[in-house]
């Protein structure tokens, strides 16, 4: 009957440590959900990492006249830093694509959304410091 006891004892204290283990690995998993939803960033954070660049005005493929700026969110301050030095290849990158444009590419949320992500996708290439996460569109007249 001591072996009997002592084999059910065995298998209680194995039984509470496995849910202990489960248990720890439940709240860590759900610790670690919370901390990822709150490294969004906030809006002062967006703007310290953020670039303006100014407005643009040049012309499409179809004689049609562009004008829009900017502002483009960078995933660190390096990288802000690295953006404001290279303004200028982001300009000529913006106009390098709008003059291969039409007005029917451009036109609409989709045709505007096409765009930044072609300009976020070019501008990635150059940056060395970081990426940039997401193009802003602060101004935008077509005529």
């Amino acid at each position: 009957m001591n072996k009997k006891l002592l084999s059910i004892m065995l298998i209680i204290l194995i039984s509470i440590t496995l849910i202990g283990v489960i248990a720890y690995f439940v709240v860590m998993k759900v610790a670690n959900g919370e901390s990822e939803a709150s490294k969004e960033p906030t809006i002062d954070e967006v703007v310290e990492a953020s670039v303006d660049i100014p407005e643009i005005t040049t012309n499409l493929a179809t004689n049609h006249i562009v004008r829009l700026s900017f502002k483009i969110e960078t995933d660190s301050k390096k990288a802000k830093e690295e953006l404001e030095k290279r303004e200028f290849q982001v300009k000529d990158i913006i106009i390098a694509e709008l003059g291969n444009m039409t007005v029917e590419q451009l036109e609409g949320k989709e045709g505007i959304q096409k765009f930044k992500e072609t300009i976020k996708n070019d501008v990635n290439e150059l940056m060395h410091e970081g990426k940039v996460i997401k193009v802003y569109t602060t101004s935008y007249i077509l005529q």
